[in-house]
């Protein structure tokens, strides 16, 4: 086996996903891609080539996550985890007096449980490789809006576990990142019948993204408009 950094990206077949698994293969990484839809997967497969791997699956799923890790474990190590994958929940988002508890229970399990458990799985591969978390954040986890109630505590809580993962693992990277606003579909669904044409497409993020990868700042929440900001 060839001595290549490997990344595994939930939520790989659109958006922000795509666009980091594109941008890494384009600079010699090998990506596994997992996603619920895997037709769209696959034609993110098809699009990039051998060197991305599409699993597709709902991250939601024990046995799927249980399936990553043992694929993973072939690899020998994990150089990148990057909890992408997200639920926004019911659109139009609803106020939280009217927020019903089973969506809401599933946005938390979406957001906050599945990167956990992944992380736990993934934990010895990626200490082998001395390994990056990235969890993908939102400014809704420091902000109050409304509507944004439930998916707004799912990322508070996703940053928290990410900030005290840091402390008890100092040996691996964890970062949460805010990306902004970006035109993808789950933007769209926040604001249904709205025209989002004016917000960057998620391309303009990676190079955020990948300066944390390259320059391994200490772990903790970032913004990527000011990553941007900042001098190569």
């Amino acid at each position: 086996m060839t001595n290549r950094n490997t990344a595994l990206i939930t939520g790989a077949s659109a958006g922000l996903g795509r666009a980091l698994s594109r941008q890494l293969i384009t600079d010699g990484w090998r990506v596994i891609g997992t996603a619920r839809g895997a037709q769209r997967l696959q034609r993110v497969g098809d699009e990039l080539g051998p060197d991305f791997l599409a699993v597709p699956g709902d991250i939601t799923d024990p046995v799927h996550r249980t399936g990553l890790g043992l694929l993973v474990g072939g690899y020998g190590g994990l150089d990148l985890l990057v909890n992408n994958a997200s639920r926004l929940g019911p659109s139009p988002m609803p106020r939280l007096e009217r927020y019903p508890l089973d969506e809401f229970g599933r946005v938390f399990d979406t957001n906050v449980i599945a990167p956990l458990d992944l992380i736990q799985i993934l934990l010895p591969a990626l200490r082998a490789a001395d390994g990056v978390i990235m969890d993908i954040s939102s400014d809704a986890a420091v902000a109050a809006y409304p509507g944004w109630g439930g998916y707004g505590a799912s990322k508070a809580a996703l940053d928290q576990l990410g900030a005290v993962l840091a402390e008890e693992t100092p040996e691996l990277r964890v970062y949460a990142v805010d990306p902004g606003d970006m035109r993808t579909q789950m933007h769209q669904a926040a604001f249904p019948g709205e025209d989002i044409s004016d917000r960057p497409e998620p391309a303009t993020v990676v190079p955020a993204l990948l300066r944390l990868l390259g320059s391994r700042p200490p772990s903790g929440r970032y913004v990527a408009a000011d990553l941007a900001q900042v001098p190569a």
